[in-house]
């Protein structure tokens, strides 16, 4: 989506003036003020309603949410989700919130849908106007429907009459007459919506952007009625990661993750054998655990920086679905590098999160047979907490420094400074460590974030498969929850056979490890909070950091998790609740 930026910029300005609010979307055009009928014979005019969409997706840099969790907090007091995290999450203050980005994409999205057919999409070209119209619409389509899940996502809840509710349905654009006051529709409503527009999206859109080279290779819909060229023309491979099927299938598998969860599976029809299913779609795709990322653990380190630095043209990475863009930069590294290297500590992961990863031979630490040894804690350690995290004596950056957390050493000690962790750990995973913030030689790497990666997708598909078959079924698929935790568990350098898996014969142990696994290997990228909710397990769970004191090691709570039960469900904003005459969830 690169080369369309400096276009949708153009288009946003332009747009601004068109659609200036909900309520009065089409106000008289001043004299030269272009409206709604040029984009009829302006196909990229048009088009600028469609990147609308792409522009506002909340995909395009870390959240760092996990500062709301037990997983992280932030030596920054200012920190949004710290101050959510402790106390101070309302109706008004809400770092949560997506609805009023939501519900704007979904305005621009619905006015081309509503429009495209009338558009003059190409002059030239066999066919070429009709297949560029349902390209179009098949990304409107799953993107619309993309909003909608993140919409159901944080604002979706349980009202004071004790139904599941979602939020309101908008298939057509807004206009000065429309109603605005439209109640809530039910979550289940808003689900079935969703899968609908999903069906849509793939019944138009190609399963990827590829070139083809030969007139056989033309989609049956298409085939005699234009060429090879006029198809590449519309969905070859320079749109690469625009919305395709194969994504709108990942799509589909996260909205039945959600949908079947406990949080949400009192109020709705989807099934976890539907959530495993939905998963498989897209798994299968790939070839199954065949196809996982042997480099999934490290997708975004130095170590893969071949990788990373080789990505063009909208190429992925086997680890990956969906992605942003590929761009050099620092700031992450300069959020979160230890003070002695330079950065400001930001993002500290805590005791809790370092507990949970299992020892080398893959048993928790707190089992005897880990053979867990508290006066060497990170010795013999599943080699993820190496990767992701940073403890004292580790090493780190460009030039391997060591960093000493342990109080009365550097700056990167325990609280030494303002920009010094809180926690007695610092945050490795996402972070290049060939990029050097020395002001004497700053340099920058290349970065991308990944809107979708595999091994989410084959988390999802072994908690489903596991609610449904326990741990060994398999419904109609060639894996099972085992299977994929075994997989998932080998790559990451869990001593092989894993006695602890095998040891395993319930759904709920399996459950247990699985929610473990989803923790460790999708940490600090935006999942854990939703997470919790979602399975409604504890979110109180306080913060704890470790001080080191002459090689004693003391655990302690640092910062309490102020939430209600209520809280599983997040709330909608305070005002759009007073001006439309909306619903709110139970307890905002």
């Amino acid at each position: 989506m690169k080369k369309y930026m400096k276009v949708i910029i153009v288009y946003i300005l332009a747009l601004g003036m068109l659609f200036c609010s909900c309520k009065k979307i089409l106000s008289p055009a001043d004299e030269n003020n272009r409206g709604l009928s040029d984009i009829y014979n302006d196909a990229a005019f048009a088009e600028g309603l469609l990147l609308n969409g792409y522009v506002r997706l909340p995909l395009g840099s870390y959240s760092f949410n996990d500062v709301a969790t037990d997983d992280a907090v932030s030596n920054n007091p200012n920190n949004n989700f710290r101050l959510m995290a402790t106390g101070n999450w309302s109706s008004i203050n809400n770092p949560m919130d997506q609805y009023t980005g939501s519900f704007a994409a979904i305005q621009y999205l619905n006015t081309i849908l509503n429009e495209a057919d009338k558009v003059n999409w190409a002059t030239s070209g066999q066919y070429t106007k009709e297949m560029f119209n349902d390209r179009v619409k098949g990304e409107a389509y799953g993107l619309r429907a993309l909003f909608m899940y993140y919409l159901l996502q944080a604002h979706g809840g349980w009202s004071i009459d004790n139904k599941l509710l979602g939020v309101p349905i908008l298939t057509l654009p807004l206009d000065s007459k429309s109603d605005f006051k439209l109640p809530r529709n039910t979550f289940e409503e808003c689900v079935q919506q969703i899968y609908k527009d999903l069906d849509r999206a793939e019944s138009y859109l190609p399963l990827d952007f590829v070139n083809i080279a030969a007139t056989s290779d033309i989609p049956a819909k298409y085939a005699g009625k234009t060429t090879v060229a006029d198809y590449n023309r519309v969905f070859g491979a320079y749109n690469a990661q625009r919305l395709t099927a194969r994504i709108v299938k990942g799509v589909r598998a996260k909205l039945s993750l959600l949908a079947a969860s406990p949080a949400f599976s009192q109020g709705t029809t989807v099934t976890w054998t539907k959530a495993a299913d939905d998963a498989a779609a897209v798994l299968d795709g790939i070839g199954g655990i065949s196809g996982m990322a042997a480099n999934g653990v490290y997708w975004y380190a130095s170590r893969n920086s071949g990788e990373i630095n080789g990505l063009a043209a909208g190429l992925n990475p086997k680890e990956v679905l969906w992605r942003g863009n590929v761009g050099d930069g620092n700031n992450l590294e300069k959020d979160n590098y230890p003070p002695t290297l330079y950065g400001n500590g930001r993002v500290n992961p805590t005791q809790n999160l370092v507990d949970a990863f299992p020892m080398a031979n893959g048993y928790p630490v707190t089992d005897p047979a880990g053979g867990y040894d508290p006066n060497n804690p990170y010795n013999n350690r599943d080699p993820r907490l190496a990767l992701y995290i940073v403890v004292n004596g580790s090493k780190m950056g460009p030039g391997g420094a060591v960093i000493y957390t342990r109080i009365g050493t550097s700056n990167d000690g325990l609280n030494a400074i303002s920009t010094s962790t809180r926690t007695g750990f610092y945050l490795r995973k996402l972070l290049r460590e060939d990029v050097n913030l020395n002001p004497a030689s700053t340099n920058t790497q290349r970065h991308y974030v990944p809107y979708i990666r595999y091994t989410e997708l084959f988390l999802a598909y072994a908690e489903a498969a596991n609610e449904a078959w326990g741990p060994d079924g398999k419904g109609t698929h060639p894996y099972s929850a085992r299977d994929i935790i075994a997989a998932i568990r080998k790559r990451a350098g869990i001593t092989q056979p894993d006695s602890y898996l095998l040891s395993i014969t319930s759904k709920e142990d399996l459950r247990k490890l699985i929610h473990n696994e989803r923790r460790l290997e999708l940490c600090f990228e935006g999942s854990r909070f939703w997470d919790l909710r979602r399975w409604k397990e504890n979110l109180t769970e306080a913060a704890k950091g470790v001080s080191i004191n002459n090689n004693v090691y003391t655990v302690s709570s640092i910062e309490n998790r102020q939430y209600a039960d209520y809280m599983y469900y997040g709330p909608l904003p305070y005002n759009d609740v007073l001006k439309e005459n909306l619903l709110q969830n139970k307890g905002w």
